[in-house]
């Protein structure tokens, strides 16, 4: 049987000005600390400057860039490497959650509360004009936060170990999201974010 024929469903969230949906656990034939670990010890992860505000900064997590092409965002170039086995089968279980197609993902590793990811929109020209974004979480539950541009209505989710998190429509059009520093201790957290480049 593949494991992959069986429809899985997102449930909706609620949202102005965009799409959102969710779901708790993706199907995944490993356990989710396995592929946590694996993550872990197969990707090439690096620290990359970034600019922000015309000012240059550590990244304050580690990332890697897998996929068909190359992705550019906060005066970073990153060079793509291939798709690892692993990420292959990552990939096919969100494209059956979601009904999208995806050829490259941005891993993001937060080693601990003190990695955080700032208030941003993924609306870059090579993603679309309405970018479908997969996100699947691994560890550490994080609240993933969405503040809209305009009204300055603000969304806090939890999400946690094997959730996957859908974002389309005019969602990057009209929102901000983001990751805050914790002062709680916490464990590490990779971040997928699945997504297509024309």
């Amino acid at each position: 049987m593949d494991l992959f024929s069986s429809s899985t469903s997102l449930t909706p969230i609620p949202v102005r000005d965009g799409e959102l949906g969710w779901l708790a656990q993706l199907p995944l034939p490993w356990p989710n600390e396995e592929v946590l670990a694996r993550l872990v010890a197969e990707t090439d992860w690096r620290q990359e400057t970034i600019v922000v505000y015309g000012k240059r900064h550590l990244q304050p997590r580690l990332s890697a860039w897998h996929g068909e092409k190359g992705y550019r965002y906060s005066g970073l170039q990153l060079a793509p490497l291939p798709f690892t086995p692993l990420l292959d089968t990552l990939r096919r279980a969100v494209e059956n959650a979601t009904g999208r197609s995806y050829n490259s993902v941005l891993l993001n590793y937060y080693r601990d509360g003190r990695d955080s990811m700032g208030m941003h929109s993924d609306d870059e020209p090579e993603l679309g004009k309405e970018p479908a974004i997969a996100s699947l979480s691994f560890g550490a539950t994080r609240s993933f936060i969405l503040r809209h541009k305009v009204t300055k209505e603000t969304l806090k989710l939890p999400l946690g170990d094997g959730s996957l998190l859908f974002m389309a429509g005019a969602l990057q059009t009209h929102w901000l999201h983001g990751i805050n520093k914790s002062s709680r201790p916490l464990g590490a957290r990779i971040n997928l974010t699945f997504r297509k480049i024309d």
